[in-house]
């Protein structure tokens, strides 16, 4: 038997790496299995590869659409492929060694290596078998290809998408969820002739659909052709280019995304033989603390119910680590976590949707505000955007907050906490807020509940 742990969580991403720092810092003798690099796909493949990029395409737009009417003159600007792709890698770098830190501080041991779970709860890496009081898994997921096509070569997952060596002419996504917006968005003002694909009857499907209309309309206007209610068939890629057809329609593409669906990472962790139970979709059950049917192990993140979110991951890491530790904590509130799409403009969201909270049998009030009532929208181009409160009409309670805008990420936090502490919009409607800002729109989005914001 090798080391032996109070903890051994499985996997370095945002819920592992948070469930082991938490777990440390109470007082438990603590291992991170980590088969790659710290921080894991979020920090190195995804979430912050994609915000990285997703920034220059914002700078970029801003200088080479926009910067005359700012009041920059520019005679030509450019983008430096090699120049992006280098400081893709030194972002998340620089962050995974953050994270190498922060273990290393907390007295955190890193096992680099493939773990599966032994029959008794224990964790097998290169050979050797580490005993632990609990094990975390947070595995997170894989990109799964649409049916009949494979990924290789020109055909790439988002990972692929991000990593380009060239600028390409043209590409399509297949996927118009958050990852397939944020890549058709990026590329679009990158100047690549970008064709969006999604299966469903709109883009951004889990979002309110107003919210997903001011989308569209910006989406137009950044070189990106959108095609929804149609699959993407009939896929053949050469060494050149991919072509497909979708509904009627056919296209020929430098490179084929595919952002459609996520599975959860478990064929290497040996969950029948430990008697982790999973669902239909291969997800890990759990109860309310993070437990699965096997009480010594946890799991969190992309492997288990619930959107496959970073930030949820994290706080599923903190209520896995403090329960294990047996101190005081509460368990995740699913229906609070907030969705947020890094496109241009950002979407944000918590809660239900208008057409659910209608079939959920609310009777409903609606209050919405167009971001270009806010002063503060002029100052920063930001006169797109709208914000929607769905509320119950017979207390007041917010059902569901939903926000378009180029802050719209940082402005959502706002609504959780209010409906978390079980405020109203009428308390939101008096919450002084600062001016000049965006999140003026807020309050007055909370007004026009009741008829009387005072900027539409």
């Amino acid at each position: 038997m090798a080391d032996s742990f109070d903890v051994i969580v499985i996997g370095g991403g945002p819920g592992g790496y948070v469930a082991a720092i938490r777990a440390a810092q109470l007082g438990l003798r603590t291992a991170v299995v980590e088969q790659d690099k710290p921080g894991g796909r979020c920090l190195n493949y995804a979430c912050i590869p994609a915000k990285t990029l997703l920034r220059t395409a914002e700078l970029y737009d801003d200088v080479a659409n926009g910067g005359a009417e700012l009041g920059i003159k520019v005679t030509k600007a450019s983008i430096d492929w090699k120049a992006l792709g280098d400081r893709r890698a030194k972002v998340s770098q620089t962050l995974s060694d953050g994270v190498k830190f922060l273990w290393d501080k907390n007295k955190v041991t890193m096992i680099e290596g493939e773990a599966s779970l032994t029959a008794d709860g224990n964790v097998a890496v290169g050979g050797e078998t580490h005993e632990a009081k609990a094990v975390v898994l947070a595995t997170g997921s894989v990109a799964i290809p649409i049916p009949g096509v494979e990924f290789g070569g020109r055909v790439v997952d988002t990972w692929g998408a991000w990593s380009l060596p060239e600028q390409p002419k043209k590409i399509a996504v297949v996927g118009g969820g958050a990852s397939g917006a944020e890549i058709a968005s990026a590329y679009g003002r990158f100047g690549t002739e970008v064709l969006l694909v999604e299966m469903l009857d709109q883009i951004l499907p889990a979002e309110d659909k107003d919210m997903a209309r001011v989308v569209e309309r910006a989406f137009k206007k950044q070189n990106i052709t959108i095609s929804t209610g149609t699959p993407v068939e009939n896929v053949e890629a050469s060494e050149k280019s991919v072509k497909f057809t979708y509904g009627e329609a056919s296209a020929e593409v430098d490179h084929l995304c595919v952002a459609g669906g996520r599975r959860p990472d478990t064929d290497a962790l040996n969950l029948e033989a430990a008697g982790v139970k999973t669902d239909e979709r291969g997800r890990i059950e759990i109860d309310d603390y993070q437990r699965t049917s096997n009480e010594k192990v946890f799991a969190i993140g992309d492997l288990v119910r619930g959107p496959a979110l970073a930030h949820k991951a994290s706080e599923e890491g903190v209520v896995a680590a403090e329960t294990i530790a047996g101190a005081p904590t509460d368990p995740v509130d699913i229906e609070r976590v907030a969705g947020a799409t890094f496109c241009h403009p950002q979407v944000a969201s918590v809660g239900l949707t208008e057409a659910a909270a209608k079939e959920a049998g609310h009777d409903l009030k609606i209050g919405k505000f167009k971001l270009g009532g806010a002063g503060a929208s002029v100052v920063y181009d930001d006169r797109d955007g709208l914000v929607k409160l769905v509320v119950d009409s017979e207390y007041g309670e917010i059902l569901g907050a939903h926000i378009v805008g180029n802050r719209a990420c940082d402005m959502i936090a706002e609504l959780v906490a209010v409906m978390d502490l079980e405020g109203g919009y009428q308390e939101l409607a008096r919450i002084i807020h600062p001016h000049p800002t965006i999140s003026e729109a807020i309050l007055d989005a909370a007004r026009a509940v009741d008829g009387w914001a005072i900027h539409a």
